[in-house]
């Protein structure tokens, strides 16, 4: 076994958990601010939501993010969806108004959590690893290291001091990355658990005030419902559709 193969080796060991402690950083930091940000925004649409009057109060809000208020906005268009009086035959459609609304959040917490669990798996991996790779490192430079060392012909403490210590070195960067993305993926796993507490209780909160309203929103001001167009139609064949009982005289006259 070669000095440079094995001073390869290890070195790219060593590169390889810098690189590691790098994204470590990175995604603790990232997850950091978003953690941050939302706990503010669900601070703020809370304080605003639960401050409204009524449910149809709530539903104007406006300019609130965060994932409360994506969730509350996902309950509020699928309870304007439900009282727009259209017939839609479809599965979507095939519940009842209390199950669907029940059913969009819950596929909006699912959104949500994608998002806040986002980058864990990643940090779970460096913490799982780190070590393992920081020893592989350290058995191949002492392999090298006493390779070295019998090719000398010396076993004294100055020729074995200085190669085995440069190899367990790897040991040493190994657990040093591991620690810091172990403890980051713990944290943010305990976050995760607060916020998606958070929005299961708000959800049911939302579904008993929206019980209590008869499952009715009213459409915010501006949009207005679309109108089925009726031109063209025809009852039977070859007969018009007759709009009002003015063009039915009409009709009547002209033939």
């Amino acid at each position: 076994m070669s000095d440079i193969a094995t001073s390869v080796i290890v070195d790219g060991t060593l590169n390889t958990l810098i690189g590691a402690s790098v994204v470590t950083w990175s995604l603790i930091l990232i997850k950091g601010i978003q953690h941050l940000r939302i706990g503010f925004h669900n601070r703020k649409f809370s304080k605003a939501f639960w401050s409204s009057p009524n449910i149809q109060a709530a539903a104007q809000l406006e300019d609130l993010k965060g994932p409360a208020a994506r969730v509350a906005g996902a309950g509020f268009s699928t309870l304007i969806e439900t009282d727009d009086g259209a017939s839609t035959h479809d599965l979507e459609h095939t519940w009842d108004r209390q199950e669907l609304l029940d059913r969009r959040l819950r596929q909006q917490m699912q959104k949500e959590r994608g998002s806040l669990e986002s980058g864990l798996a990643v940090l779970a991996t460096i913490g799982s690893i780190s070590p393992f790779v920081g020893l592989f490192g350290t058995v191949w430079g002492i392999m090298g290291a006493l390779t070295s060392i019998s090719k000398s012909g010396s076993a004294s403490l100055e020729v074995v001091a200085g190669p085995i210590g440069e190899a367990l070195i790897a040991t040493a960067v190994g657990i040093a990355v591991a620690v810091p993305a172990v403890v980051g993926y713990n944290f943010f796993i305990r976050r995760n658990k607060v916020i998606w507490a958070f929005l299961d209780d708000f959800a049911i909160d939302f579904v008993h005030l929206a019980l209590k309203a008869s499952f009715i929103i009213e459409r915010p001001k501006g949009k207005s419902q679309t109108q089925p167009n009726l031109k063209g139609i025809s009852g039977k064949k070859g007969t018009p559709f007759v709009e009002s009982s003015d063009d039915l005289i009409a009709q009547e006259a002209h033939a």
